[in-house]
């Protein structure tokens, strides 16, 4: 390829639009436009580096049994009312009439179709197990798409759906998976975590997501610094303290805390640390509202929250809804004399004595309040984020926080789809049984950008040898026969061996040149210029490390091939 036939629209200023480092790289390096919020077209090398994704993940599903298929980005809406999801999805799902009124959406995941398949097309348990995926477009109409390919409405996704007799099988298909994702990401160049993960609006029992650890990542991982415990903050599970305090009881006291609301503004006031302060918190949970407490320090996790309710969302109950319940402002709530609602508290409360909180008055707070005496609690549980140097469960040693960005998550679903679609095989004594399902997404764009946001520098993209849009960037600093002669042997040599090969030819400036190479992160840049050669050499620079060696022509591409070797071999 030659830069002076390719669309490259490279930017030499970081766009407005862009929020994130991948996101404003691969704007600025000519791989992504915006067509709307959320929706991009690939350029060219942007494409490049999307299909040498799908062809790891080809290789890698095929290679553990599952078959390739394509389904329809449009279903009807009569699958998605089988299973209730029509409804429960909510707005993410972007639903439209065609032209005989008939209800139709655009998939943003295909458990119903797959699962209407099967059951059509499967019969016995001797066609079991069956793995069946596809690589295709998504769309999910978030409410808030940002970030470029992270976080877009329509983006590409490889989605697999495993079908089995019991559930052992569906346990081995399950690692299969998992199996694979982790070859993947390692064959993609990617430093990465498999954590365990909430199952969200997919469901199920089990589930882990691949996170690709970046200090850019929106997600955040929990995971043990002694042993194999690892997931994400939604799902990180909270050990009750092993300590309990023992101090005597002390009476409870009202004391005057005017204007002063949040957790900081009452400890400094009362010259406490946050830890000795329980806020009360109410959360709506469809028409219920719940009183949450919470230690100072901690922060509710509210998918935890959710979960423990049996709900699909919480969400903080408005000023109107706090004034009503407690009789106070927002900033003043506490649980004595509350009841109202229910009330909830974290295993951490537990342990405690003598703790400040709310009054249900206006600028006024309870000092020395103590459980059972003063207010009581429904039900403890682990409600909320852990946080670094908490102890790691299952196990040894303490967590670490880290960021991270999920590329890809499975998912072992067992018969909920089956279950309401009436997905059954025969089994070897002649009786029906549900079939037991897992399936298993990879964002093949978010993988491309989550691979920019760990691999990047102030120049611009550093991109992992087996997915780079190009090996080597051939760049001519000069116009003259011999320069240009050189190149296109070089070229002609480099791509016979196996190199996908971008030749700059351009008749720009050498700085212009340079630039737009390390913006684009090829691994190799190859400079031919009239100074080398009149030494007989060219130049060759490493993006990843900056290093420059001098090197015969004659010579390149089996030192290329070396290099280009060991880079492979690291990726897995």
């Amino acid at each position: 390829m030659k830069t002076s036939q390719l669309l490259i629209p490279t930017l030499r200023d970081d766009p407005g639009e862009a929020e994130t480092v991948s996101h404003r790289l691969m704007l600025r390096a000519g791989m992504i436009r915006k067509v709307a919020a959320g929706i991009y077209t690939y350029l060219p090398l942007g494409l490049r580096v999307i299909r040498k994704i799908e062809q790891i993940v080809r290789e890698e599903m095929n290679r553990a049994g599952a078959q390739e298929l394509l389904m329809p980005i449009a279903s009807p809406a009569e699958l998605w009312k089988e299973t209730a999801r029509w409804d429960y999805y909510g707005k993410e799902l972007l639903r439209f009439k065609d032209r005989h009124e008939r209800d139709f959406c655009l998939g943003p995941t295909h458990e119903e179709v797959i699962t209407d398949l099967f059951r059509r097309e499967v019969r016995s348990y001797r066609q079991l197990p069956l793995n069946l995926y596809q690589i295709q477009t998504k769309f999910r109409d978030e409410i808030r798409p940002r970030f470029g390919l992270m976080r877009g409405r329509e983006f590409i996704m490889k989605d697999a759906y495993s079908f089995d007799i019991d559930d052992a099988g569906a346990k081995t298909s399950y690692q299969k998976m998992y199996d694979a994702y982790t070859r993947i990401f390692t064959r993609c160049g990617l430093t990465f975590r498999a954590v365990e993960a909430d199952t969200g609006l997919i469901g199920g029992d089990v589930s882990h997501e691949f996170m690709v650890l970046a200090e850019t990542g929106e997600a955040t991982v929990a995971y043990s610094d002694q042993g194999s415990y690892a997931a994400n903050l939604e799902r990180a599970e909270v050990l009750p303290p092993s300590e309990v305090d023992t101090s005597p009881l002390q009476p409870m006291t009202p004391i005057a805390t005017p204007r002063h609301r949040t957790v900081d503004d009452v400890t400094t006031f009362l010259k406490i640390p946050p830890r000795r302060l329980v806020k009360t918190l109410l959360y709506q949970a469809g028409t219920d509202t719940i009183a949450v407490l919470i230690r100072g320090d901690h922060e509710v996790n509210e998918v935890k929250l959710a979960r423990l309710l049996q709900v699909t969302e919480v969400a903080l109950a408005d000023p109107e809804t706090v004034q009503r319940v407690t009789g106070c402002p927002p900033g003043f709530a506490g649980p004595v004399g509350l009841r109202q609602v229910r009330i909830l508290a974290d295993y951490a409360i537990k342990g405690m004595r003598n703790i400040v909180i709310g009054a249900n008055k206006a600028d006024t707070h309870f000092q020395d309040a103590n459980l059972d005496r003063d207010f009581q609690v429904e039900q403890f549980a682990d409600l909320r984020n852990a946080q670094s140097g908490d102890p790691a469960p299952r196990g040894t040693g303490v967590l670490t926080l880290a960021k991270g960005i999920e590329v890809g998550q499975v998912f072992l679903l067992g018969t909920k789809y089956s279950r309401k679609m009436t997905a059954t095989i025969l089994d070897d004594q002649g009786k029906e049984r549900l079939a037991i399902m897992g399936c298993y997404g990879i964002g093949v764009g978010r993988t491309a950008a989550a691979a920019i946001e760990q691999n990047h520098d102030e120049k611009g993209i550093i991109w992992p040898y087996p997915i780079a849009p190009v090996h080597v960037h051939l760049l001519t600093v000069s116009q003259s026969d011999r320069t240009t002669d050189t190149a296109s042997r070089l070229y002609a040599d480099l791509m016979a061996a196996g190199f996908d090969v971008l030749w700059d030819d351009r008749a720009d400036r050498a700085g212009v040149k340079f630039n737009d190479a390390d913006l684009i992160g090829a691994p190799f840049q190859l400079i031919v210029g009239d100074k080398g050669l009149a030494d007989g050499i060219v130049e060759m620079k490493v993006r990843r490390t900056g290093a420059k060696s001098r090197i015969v022509p004659s010579e390149l591409v089996a030192h290329l091939k070396t290099l280009a070797l060991e880079m492979s071999s690291s990726a897995g």
